[in-house]
């Protein structure tokens, strides 16, 4: 019994390590709230931005830890709805950009011949991951 949770703590812990060091460095490498500010002309609004990706990740961290359901009003959830299309927008013309990343890394790590193996691991990854939860969480 006492392995069984020590196991789950660690994947709970390791989990949220690859979660956040992926978050990290999709910010970080990709430079995503310096290059927003650029487009936007709000280069002195540049904290407030950082600022609110992190209170935007330790609340929606802390929404998924909990049992807590919001019921709001249909007004209010259109423009929720706005806001996640096109948050999720920007994620994929940034991921646009991070798939020109792997090319580099595979040669600077030395293994160009695999990265067809390296591709098909991160998509199978996200499926088996997604299947997972789908199936696993959803009908509960």
């Amino acid at each position: 019994m006492t392995i069984k949770i020590l196991f789950i703590a660690f994947m709970g812990l390791a989990s949220g390590l690859a979660v956040g060091a992926g978050f990290v460095a999709f910010l970080a490498v990709l430079g995503i709230i310096p290059r927003l500010t650029q487009l936007t002309k709000t280069m002195k609004y540049i904290q407030l931005y950082e600022w609110a990706v992190v209170a935007g990740a330790v609340i929606g961290g802390w929404y998924s830890l909990s049992d807590t359901v919001l019921s709001l009003p249909v007004i209010t959830t259109i423009p929720i709805g706005l806001a996640n299309g096109i948050f999720v927008g920007m994620l994929a013309a940034a991921l646009t950009e991070v798939l020109n990343v792997l090319p580099i890394l595979a040669k600077r790590i030395r293994v160009d011949d695999k990265i067809v193996h390296l591709l098909m691991a991160i998509v199978l990854g996200k499926v088996a991951g997604s299947l997972f939860h789908w199936i696993y969480y959803v009908n509960m």
